[in-house]
């Protein structure tokens, strides 16, 4: 299994390799020179939302961090790295929260999932849903979850020395249509 997943992913690589060299022969030559990215994306773990993807920007356009559930924590020293750099030393204009429908972190803290490798981690995601129901594809939790991270983010001492001028902007991506859907 190990093997033919190896092979898999070769075989992707080198189809992107081919692509990307008939598209423009001297990108990777201007890829190692560095990365100016706009915007920091914080997004979902989750294997069906990746923003590169998704959104078909190319490498060196976005700065991500990623997490379940798209928590901006205090106390999450990755999280906190990730933002400063990018505030500090790339100097993103903008930073977007960027959650999704039928979120497995935000379903699990809703239906308070009580796995001890998960409890500490969801109680933040509860705290972000807390009085909102979740049915279905849990949209109005992941909404929610969206809207307070953007208020956390905007609370967060990094972003409060650093984030002078740039933008918060959160969007929900509809794993079901593909579409995404911007927070006021």
């Amino acid at each position: 299994m190990i093997l033919l997943e190896k092979k898999q992913l070769q075989q992707q690589n080198e189809a992107f390799l081919n692509e990307m060299r008939k598209q423009d022969p001297h990108f990777f030559e201007r890829l190692k020179v560095g990365q100016r990215p706009e915007m920091f994306i914080l997004a979902c773990s989750d294997s069906r939302v990746s923003p590169s993807v998704i959104t078909q920007m190319p490498l060196g356009q976005l700065f991500i961090h990623r997490n379940i559930a798209n928590q901006v924590n205090k106390t999450d020293e990755s999280f906190t790295a990730s933002l400063y750099y990018a505030l500090k030393h790339l100097k993103v204009k903008d930073v977007l929260i960027l959650g999704h429908t039928s979120c497995g972190g935000v379903k699990a803290a809703a239906e308070g999932n009580q796995e001890a490798e998960l409890i500490p981690w969801l109680q933040s995601v509860r705290q972000s849903i807390e009085g909102v129901e979740c049915t279905d594809l849990c949209e109005n939790g992941s909404r929610q979850n969206v809207k307070t991270q953007m208020e956390r983010l905007k609370k967060h001492p990094v972003y409060e020395q650093y984030g002078d001028g740039v933008g918060v902007l959160g969007a929900i991506f509809h794993v079901e249509s593909g579409e995404f859907e911007w927070s006021n």
